[in-house]
């Protein structure tokens, strides 16, 4: 279904964080809604434990086309950071943490793996130009805030990449536009901690593609989320990676969150 002329249903969803139990519960939830197809737009490490246990769900199944995140360059190449993207010491401090665990304990099989990952899909959905990107349509680890992207903004990026349909992830945070020239982009979100608003599910984008209308919708998914706060002091990971994950509010790297989104959270 790489270029769909009729109809069909998508699920996308990026940043899984090592959560590979967000994952599995995710990809179930969306094989049980029929989908045709599922995206990861990339960033399967960080913050959680056990990054090892991811890949084996996602190189195994066929349905699942996989891009390549900052997170996946770096880890790929073996670089020093994630080339998250931020500027705020403190933020800089817990992504370090989670990335010195990450490269250690990924196996340089999937390192590879990760390093020749595409960098963006294109596909055809009926008459309308797809891209699907990690940050943005211009750069990897690009934040596209809600709060932050005018309509004009979005206008641009969409006529520069010749897209009508954009989709992203990288901020952690879902959110959709319609534009009043009826292009569209969607932020993905997250699915491997919360988005910050207080709930312990995470979300993913389900599209219902048609020659009409492409429609998108987020579904919330529950998993463990206690098994993996567990596994996360386990691991010797810091205390706010465990407590982000069971109160469904961000504990580290706040300091990127714009305005009205770090007024949405509780610290």
């Amino acid at each position: 279904m790489s270029n769909l002329n009729t109809r069909g249903r998508v699920a996308l969803f990026g940043g899984v964080y090592n959560n590979y139990l967000s994952l599995q519960a995710t990809i179930d939830d969306a094989r049980r809604r029929g989908v045709d197809e599922i995206y990861c737009l990339g960033d399967m490490g960080g913050f959680g434990p056990h990054p090892n246990r991811v890949f084996p769900i996602l190189r195994q199944s066929s349905d699942i086309h996989i891009l390549q995140g900052n997170y996946d360059h770096s880890i790929g190449h073996r670089l020093d950071d994630c080339g998250c993207g931020y500027t705020d010491p403190r933020d800089n401090h817990f992504a370090q943490i989670s990335y010195d665990y990450t490269l250690e304990k990924t196996a340089d099989s999937h390192k590879d793996w990760l390093r020749d990952l595409p960098g963006e899909f294109r596909r055809q959905w009926c008459d309308r130009r797809v891209l699907m990107a990690h940050g943005s349509p211009r750069r990897i680890n690009e934040f596209l805030w809600e709060s932050t992207c005018s309509d004009v903004f979005l206008a641009y990026l969409l006529d520069t990449a010749q897209a009508d349909i954009l989709f992203v992830t990288h901020t952690g945070i879902g959110w959709k536009r319609r534009l009043p020239d009826g292009r569209l982009v969607v932020n993905v979100g997250a699915i491997g901690r919360p988005a910050n608003d207080g709930r312990t599910g995470v979300d993913y984008a389900l599209v219902e593609i048609s020659a009409e209308a492409v429609e998108v919708s987020f579904v919330e998914v529950e998993y463990d989320h206690h098994r993996l706060a567990r596994e996360i002091l386990s691991e010797g990971l810091p205390e706010e990676f465990a407590e982000s994950i069971t109160t469904g509010w961000w504990t580290t790297c706040l300091e990127i969150l714009p305005a009205r989104e770090r007024a949405a959270g509780r610290f």
